[in-house]
């Protein structure tokens, strides 16, 4: 192998940057050609590739987002917008591909082997800490400490004006943001898609807290509760306790961005090297991840199949501390 090209996919999240450098970086040391591909699939199609060496990912490692940008493709997922791709991988002679992002990008590069046989090792990506294969995703623990500090500034109000605060965080299906935040941040309450939402449990909750002169609240929903979004629980806890001053607060996108924490950078930089050396011993449709502190391939069908399941002692430490 001689050439190989790096990519970001679907949404961003801090550390893409520091991954990107520590492939080409990488990619230099072993005497490999390098190039970028810009906006995911879409840039592949389109033929945005150019070659990348050393001092174009000079002072990278601390910004968020993705230089490459990032984007979604319909059109990859149809068979005439594989076929461009392939096209434009050819004609510059690129042989193994480094792809940058979650389950989506994963199953692309997936049937994209299927097809074409390019080779690809992928990067977990992504703040939701979804994937199997891995302990932690690149982005995940900056995203904790964004909402953490938001939780933080939250309870100071929260205190001062006699309120309930329900926090909504992100995570899609996966409620490792929330648990995580949760906790760091002492709330009462954490809401998550991996366990069933019980809202009289949550209500009786809060009723305890105000019996015991507790008169302010935190409680942290992940945006994939079974109950629906925070503002939906929200409303229908106003209606059992109307006397309570009940507020919503939804933390979006802010959780995506940021310059990534050290962790985050370290993890970015080690998985980054793992997948060019991945490609360099021959290592086709897997993700490099970390496990136990330790570098792990899990092939793609693994990973975008398997459930990665959240620790129950997460969930029971909320509920022990919340006396």
């Amino acid at each position: 192998m001689k050439r190989i090209a790096v990519f970001t996919s679907g949404g961003d999240s801090p550390g893409m940057n520091a991954c990107v450098r520590a492939v080409v970086r990488t990619a230099v040391y072993n005497g490999l050609e390098v190039f970028g591909i810009r906006r995911g699939y879409n840039g592949l199609i389109k033929g945005d590739i150019f070659p990348m060496d050393s001092q174009s990912v000079s002072n990278i490692v601390q910004k968020g987002g993705t230089i490459l940008k990032s984007a979604r493709s319909k059109e990859f997922m149809t068979p005439e917008g594989r076929q461009k791709a392939y096209d434009n991988l050819h004609n510059f002679g690129i042989e193994g591909l480094v792809a940058i992002g979650g389950n989506g990008t994963f199953t692309g590069a997936l049937k994209f082997f299927n097809e074409f046989g390019i080779p690809t090792v992928g990067a977990p990506g992504t703040i939701d800490n979804d994937l199997y294969g891995t302990d932690y995703t690149i982005g995940f623990d900056t995203a904790v400490n964004t909402a953490l500090d938001a939780i933080d500034k939250i309870r100071d109000t929260a205190d001062s004006h006699d309120r309930v605060f329900f926090i909504e965080v992100m995570g899609r299906d996966s409620g490792y943001i929330a648990i995580q935040s949760g906790l760091g941040g002492g709330a009462e309450k954490v809401l998550v898609p991996e366990t069933q939402t019980n809202l009289e449990d949550v209500i009786e909750n809060l009723k305890d807290n105000m019996q015991r002169s507790k008169t302010s609240s935190i409680i942290v929903v992940a945006e994939g509760d079974d109950e629906g979004s925070a503002q939906d629980i929200a409303n229908r806890v106003k209606q059992y306790i109307p006397n309570s001053d009940i507020r919503v607060t939804t933390l979006g996108h802010i959780q995506r961005g940021g310059s990534p924490t050290a962790y985050d950078r370290i993890l970015a930089t080690r998985l980054g090297a793992a997948c060019v050396e991945g490609l360099l011993d021959g290592k086709k449709c897997v993700m490099a991840g970390l496990m136990n502190n330790e570098v792990v391939y899990t092939p793609f069908e693994d990973t975008i199949t398997l459930k990665k399941p959240l620790h129950p002692d997460l969930l029971r430490l909320v509920e022990i501390l919340n006396i």
